[in-house]
């Protein structure tokens, strides 16, 4: 599958990431690693499901220091679209798992991983939304700094591995 980025309605991000794809594929694709660097630190997952199936549940429950952000609903859910190991993941919030309807999805997000020929991994995130509105509205949630930090956590933690 092909994945056309559009300034309007989608945000990207690209690192090198000095890990193989492998590690990086653990760190998203195992719930016990997700739970060490998938929100911004002082932020925690307390939860973290992952079903590595196309239609399979992909599920995150975040906490902050102070308790907040710990109620969520199964609109949270999301569902798993691709699932090519060590090379790309994609996952949407607008389904939940076995593709049923989410009535509130925000966004599609793709992870592609390839080897940089150096014993690492050119590693990119696309997120899709559905409109310019909701693109613009992840961007001021601060998309830019959460997928930034989010990515040297991981990047730190699939270099450990």
């Amino acid at each position: 599958m092909t994945l056309h980025f559009c300034q309007d309605t989608d945000l990207s991000l690209e690192r090198r990431i000095p890990a193989t794809p492998a590690a990086v594929w653990r760190c998203w694709t195992e719930p016990a690693l997700m739970k060490l660097w998938f929100c911004p630190k002082p932020w925690r997952v307390t939860e973290a499901v992952v079903d590595l199936r196309p239609g399979g549940r992909f599920f995150t429950r975040m906490q902050g220091p102070n308790g907040e952000g710990e109620t969520c609903d199964s609109n949270s859910d999301g569902c798993l679209l691709e699932v090519e190991p060590e090379r790309r993941l994609t996952f949407t919030d607008a389904l939940r798992a076995d593709y049923r309807p989410n009535g509130s999805g925000f966004m599609t997000a793709t992870i592609t991983m390839m080897p940089d020929g150096a014993g690492g991994t050119l590693y990119r995130a696309v997120i899709l939304h559905n409109d310019a509105a909701a693109r613009e509205k992840h961007e001021q949630m601060g998309f830019a700094t959460g997928w930034g930090l989010t990515t040297d956590q991981l990047a730190a933690l699939a270099e450990t591995l």
